[in-house]
């Protein structure tokens, strides 16, 4: 599990940072008004990165715990992707931005999820 922990952790920090970086170049501003900010292309790999660990520290959690950690482990995480994308919808950005927030958030979830779910049902 060790080895697709992290390897999933990694790609998921390189592939949305690399989309957060290309949608930048075709001009989404990623400004938050609400904090009157713009998000850096580093910092998605930051974030991207700490809610990454905390899904393999959920999985850990359940692979030690539970009977059948890769169906729990879907149904934590999927209501928990759900719940991140309603922030970017709050924060009074642009169109661009709402729609390149929800985008990166879906792809961190597209490796991390499956990739997890398989490394636990092989455990």
């Amino acid at each position: 599990m060790t080895r697709a922990a992290i390897g999933a952790t990694v790609a998921a920090v390189v592939v949305t940072t690399l989309a957060a970086a290309l949608a930048r170049a075709a001009g989404v501003d990623f400004e938050v008004p609400d904090g009157g900010e713009t998000i850096p292309v580093p910092g998605f790999a930051v974030v991207t990165g700490f809610f990454a660990v905390l899904g393999v520290v959920i999985a850990v959690a359940l692979r030690r715990w539970s009977s059948n950690p890769a169906r729990r482990f879907l149904w934590i995480a999927v209501p928990l992707t759900v719940i991140s994308l309603v922030p970017p919808l709050l924060v009074g950005a642009n169109g661009a931005t709402i729609a390149a927030l929800l985008g990166l958030h879906l792809v961190a979830a597209a490796i991390m999820i499956p990739a997890l779910t398989r490394a636990l049902r092989q455990a």
